[in-house]
């Protein structure tokens, strides 16, 4: 029997290993998928005492990304059920909120650090470029 033609553009590969931050359950670029014009991370950030630092260090990109953080409390889908600390240029943010921030090309953003998490945080990064690069 042949194969579907796309069946390749489908992926189900869940990861489902924690680490110390949580668990990175999809990664999609052109490792994946030859020639794809962007990428994305999708990970569970779980709850644990103290703070989690998922970028410690400023940076900026030749492409613009889209970085994400989602409450899973259902019923309050705005609540994030914790804090993550967000710096754009050198300005700070406090999350408390599901939200979705949009950082232009050469905007230098992080540190990104989750604090006071009470349930698990979803997070995904898309960005315009194949891979992930700094």
């Amino acid at each position: 029997m042949t194969a579907n033609r796309f069946e390749h553009l489908i992926m189900n590969d869940l990861n489902t290993e924690k680490d110390e931050i949580g668990t990175l359950l999809f990664r999609l670029d052109e490792k994946k998928v030859s020639g794809i014009p962007f990428f994305t991370d999708c990970a569970w950030v779980w709850p644990k005492p103290g703070e989690i630092v998922m970028e410690a260090n400023a940076h900026s990109h030749e492409f613009d990304e889209i970085v994400t953080v989602f409450g899973t409390n259902p019923e309050d889908p705005r609540d994030l059920g914790g804090e993550v600390e967000y710096w754009l240029e050198d300005e700070k943010y406090i999350l408390t909120q599901s939200s979705i921030i949009f950082v232009p090309k050469g905007t230098r953003h992080c540190p990104m650090i989750f604090r006071n998490l009470q349930r698990p945080i979803f997070h995904f990064i898309v960005g315009s470029a194949g891979q992930y690069a700094t």
